[in-house]
């Protein structure tokens, strides 16, 4: 049952060898994971799995071949006894309408809500669920999981489901973008060529083998041409928002980052969640521990670089505008602070975002992203790359 595994794990080129395949297989026969699915998972990933690159694609191919073993009918008399307690828990969850939630009210400001956080961790000494207060599970109180509230903190809660939290207690993991998708156009890369043929340099030195062989048929003896060298010197780095809302357009973006490493020889690329901050990174597996401090990034690439925010810019606006805004992590500057930071280094700059440019104005923290970056914000539509490839060609 195991092999139609490792044959696709080889289709999907993660590098794996029979040598490998062979160490997993010792593994489940000396029962290191017996009716241990997280276990075997595990297990299967260290084995087969050698460099960070390929952990996405294994993932996926992962789920394709075990995602519904553990389902169905194997499921059937089930001891009740045994299910896990936060399950029972999420049954009393609300569902709340639109009529319900209008009546919700917000505390009214980033300040008010932190205040409050901090008065409820100090006073309260059980569990709640259902109320409009404490920290709790189903209710619409500010605080908690499993409940609705316009404007809030979520706490313990594995992910999203109105995408109306201030803040999130919770460790979050993101996937990386895989660069290998293959386009299912070709309008990214027409566009991204734009980009290119604007920005040639290169001194009359390389051979021009074509008009060197016309040039002496003419004139009958060796008349050596040479023409420009052309050269791609066009420098890219490329800052992509990860997670939260920007996983409905993964595919999309997918697509533009596969493109853009296919079409650039100089580029480099980290990541951010929602807006980029005092640390950026390169691997979303190993954010926590491997990151990168933005203004080493501003120390390392020189302004001769164009810079391209991807992301969706829908946020809380206090992201933008407070500092301790951001939705995961106490910042101790603003968003609007370090994105100042990077566009004055940056000079040629833009932010490409994947929501239709007519969903822009709903959204507050896009208007005030666009106001940041000098109004250079350009759709992930044909006509926005070819817009901004001429934006950074000026």
């Amino acid at each position: 049952m195991f092999l139609p595994f490792f044959l696709r794990l080889k289709e999907e080129k993660v590098p794996v060898t029979l040598r490998e395949y062979l160490a997993l297989l010792q593994g489940l026969q000396a029962g290191l994971v017996d009716f241990d699915p997280d276990g075997f998972y595990y297990l299967a990933r260290t084995t087969l799995v050698k460099d960070e690159r390929f952990i996405d694609r294994f993932d996926r191919v992962f789920s394709e071949i075990f995602g519904g073993i553990f389902s169905g009918d194997a499921n059937k008399g089930i001891d009740a006894g045994i299910i896990p307690e936060d399950w029972l828990r999420r049954l009393g969850e609300k569902h709340l309408s639109d009529e319900d939630k209008k009546l919700i009210e917000a505390l009214g400001g980033f300040e008010k809500l932190m205040e409050t956080l901090r008065q409820r961790l100090a006073e309260q000494k059980e569990r709640h669920q259902g109320g409009n207060k404490w920290i709790g599970t189903a209710g619409t109180s500010p605080f908690g999981a499993y409940g609705y509230n316009p404007e809030g903190v979520r706490i313990g809660q594995n992910e999203s489901r109105h995408r109306k939290a201030v803040k999130v207690w919770d460790q979050r993991e993101f996937r990386n973008l895989d660069d290998r998708v293959e386009l299912g156009t070709r309008n990214i890369k027409v566009a991204l060529r734009r980009l290119r043929r604007f920005v040639r340099e290169g001194a009359a030195e390389e051979l021009d083998l074509s008009g060197t062989i016309r040039s002496t048929a003419e004139h009958g003896y060796l008349d050596v041409k040479t023409r420009p060298e052309r050269r791609n010197a066009v420098k890219l780095l490329m800052f992509f928002d990860i997670g939260g809302s920007m996983d409905d357009h993964v595919r999309e973006i997918e697509e533009l980052f596969s493109a853009a490493r296919s079409e650039f020889r100089h580029m480099e690329y980290f990541y951010f969640h929602n807006c980029p901050y005092e640390k950026v990174w390169k691997d979303n597996q190993r954010r926590h521990a491997d990151a990168m401090a933005t203004l080493d990034v501003i120390r390392t690439f020189g302004p001769d670089y164009r810079l391209i925010f991807v992301g969706d810019a829908a946020m809380s606006p206090y992201e933008v505008t407070h500092p301790g805004g951001s939705v995961e992590h106490w910042n101790a500057e603003s968003g609007a602070t370090w994105l100042t930071r990077l566009t004055d280094h940056f000079p040629r700059h833009l932010w490409i975002n994947p929501l239709p440019e007519t969903r822009w104005d709903y959204t507050m923290s896009v208007g005030l992203i666009r106001n940041l970056i000098g109004n250079r914000m350009h759709a992930l539509t044909l006509g926005g790359l070819e817009a901004a490839a001429r934006e950074l060609a000026r």
